[in-house]
């Protein structure tokens, strides 16, 4: 894959086309695509039964010691009613449902890394999104890896680096895709999906991760 020469604060989008990509080596970012990790028809099931079967939820954050609704809804769940925390929300811990644990081997499979714990996200149109942020609370360890699938509306994630504002890319996440994130992607890196005026479908996002 070709790597880019990047201008100043230039968003660039990662040119990933084949079965399986990687970045890895840029600055401690290591990110690995599978854009057709799921097939159609298992990703549409999929995307069907979470949307009706979830038991969502809408949070409430505190950004700057306000307040505001997330702007998203979110289901947290885990083996072993594994406790998990963000932007000073306190999530309600769910069963591991069969259908979770399934793609929870099948990415073990996939990349021989352990999971135990998935945030699923739904967005529900354009303007639900996640401003920039890392995952990298105490309870995921040292350089947590976190892999994320999309089911639905296809959305951009965007990845920059803390310190060089040079360092910017986008990548556009389909339907049934997985993501991996590894190594100093969490600690030296936030990342985004950002909002769209555009009329959009909703897009669920399940994000894996290992908490000790």
């Amino acid at each position: 894959m070709n790597l880019f020469k990047i201008n100043d604060s230039v968003m660039i989008e990662l040119p990933f086309k084949n079965k399986f990509e990687a970045l890895k080596g840029t600055n401690g970012l290591n990110i690995s695509y599978f854009p057709d990790f799921l097939n159609k028809s298992k990703s549409d099931l999929l995307y069907k039964k979470f949307l009706e079967n979830i038991p969502w939820q809408k949070y409430k954050i505190k950004i700057f010691g306000k307040t505001y609704d997330q702007p998203r809804l979110t289901s947290f769940h885990s083996i072993g009613n594994k406790k998990y925390n963000y932007s000073q929300i306190g999530i309600k811990n769910n069963i591991m449902t069969k259908d979770l644990s399934s793609l929870l081997n099948q990415i073990h499979d996939k990349t021989n890394y352990r999971f135990n714990s998935v945030l699923l996200n739904l967005y529900r149109d354009g303007m639900d999104s996640n401003g920039w942020h890392s995952d990298n609370e105490p309870e995921l360890g040292d350089n947590p890896k976190i892999a994320s699938i999309t089911l639905g509306e296809e959305r951009f994630f965007h990845i920059k680096h803390k310190n060089k504002k040079n360092l910017r890319y986008k990548i556009l996440l389909k339907h049934g895709s997985l993501l991996l994130m590894g190594d100093k992607s969490q600690t030296d890196w936030l990342h985004q999906v950002p909002k769209t005026k555009k009329k959009i479908n909703p897009r669920i996002n399940l994000t894996y991760r290992y908490i000790y």
